[in-house]
């Protein structure tokens, strides 16, 4: 049972993954001292249909109540965030109570947001059923919800007492959302693991095959960042960010659902790959290894035309990753190696976001 340990002090947590383990949640709880406080489910409808019930069948007493909202971005907002804690308060939720987000990113981060502010905060287990959210949103504490402003600009920190990865969770999606995952752990390998690539060209992207050990790995790096730069002040946990920064650009351009966050990560990733042959010398060789293994996941590499340079620039610029009105930008040297950089320009950027539509 690949386990990985989030080392925070008294705010440590286990990251523990192994298929089967949804049938076994309550027992995990009781583990780690949890179980007695009452659980509230929080999931989408489409995620609830597929697993909620292995979850609240785990549970010989203290059994969960079961909250969902809509599947997709749209649901990570203010106010579902409020229909969430109105529906607790009316089951008989308080203080003494944990919250269990069984889902993609948009539940975990939504289900977190809602736990940080329930009540002036309450305990919550992440269960993460995509590759997004179990190699990365799922770790670090970030929670939050959206406005039509930009992507995750309200939120708070506020981490997991344990995290819970069910690789035979994946076997659910859609190919779409099953390849769109792969974005953020290329992302990890380009950041700071470059024998991983390799790995990850040797997965399959038409069966719904992740070893454990892999998805461990990916974990590893995400929570050795969070160990160095919980609250990203040292901009280590800024490196994380690679191809964001015109990712969530594009994303932020397009309504709620139209592209995935991981395939706007991966524009976002190519983007960011010119910039580092630019500022910080990586070679064209380096960025095509990169490129084809982005490819091999079917992940987009054009951008519409019909998503001007101009909106893109918009919404990124509102991104928390601008400090001062300054550009920092996450490149690579090489590939496992990566830093932040200020010498990027509002032109590198325009430039790098119109490379993406040839």
């Amino acid at each position: 049972m690949p386990t990985v340990q989030v080392a925070l002090g008294d705010r440590s947590y286990p990251v523990i993954v192994e298929n089967g383990l949804l049938s076994a949640v309550a027992e995990m709880l009781k583990q780690q001292g949890l179980s007695h406080l009452r659980p509230a489910i929080i999931s989408d409808e489409t995620v609830a249909a597929h697993h909620a019930q292995t979850v609240i069948s785990s549970f010989t007493e203290n059994p969960p109540t079961l909250h969902t909202i809509p599947a997709g971005e749209g649901s990570k907002s203010l106010s579902h965030a409020e229909v969430l804690c109105r529906e607790m308060i009316r089951a008989g939720h308080d203080r003494r109570s944990i919250i269990i987000a069984l889902g993609g990113g948009v539940v975990g981060d939504l289900a977190g947001f809602v736990a940080s502010i329930f009540y002036r905060g309450i305990p919550f287990v992440q269960i993460p059923t995509t590759i997004v959210s179990q190699v990365d949103s799922s770790v670090g504490g970030k929670t939050g919800v959206n406005v039509a402003e930009g992507k995750n600009l309200l939120g708070a920190f506020h981490q997991p007492k344990l995290v819970i990865v069910d690789p035979e969770t994946l076997k659910t999606l859609p190919a779409r959302e099953f390849h769109e995952g792969f974005a953020e752990a290329i992302k990890h390998a380009a950041i700071r693991d470059a024998a991983m690539l390799e790995d990850l060209l040797a997965i399959d992207p038409e069966k719904r095959e992740v070893p454990a050990e892999l998805l461990a790995r990916n974990i590893a790096i995400k929570a050795r960042v969070v160990e160095a730069d919980e609250y990203e002040t040292k901009d280590i946990r800024a490196l994380l960010n690679f191809g964001h920064t015109i990712g969530h650009g594009i994303e932020a351009s397009l309504p709620y659902g139209e592209m995935l966050h991981g395939e706007a990560i991966a524009l976002g990733i190519r983007a960011a790959l010119v910039i580092s042959e630019k500022h910080s010398g990586l070679s064209t060789e380096a960025s095509q290894k990169i490129l084809g293994l982005l490819k091999h996941f079917h992940l987009p590499l054009k951008l519409s035309p019909d998503i001007p340079t101009a909106t893109v620039m918009e919404k990124l610029t509102r991104d928390k990753k601008f400090k001062s009105g300054k550009i920092r930008f996450v490149t690579l040297s090489e590939i496992g190696k990566a830093q932040v950089i200020e010498t990027v320009t509002a032109s590198d950027l325009e430039a790098a976001i119109d490379n993406l539509r040839g």
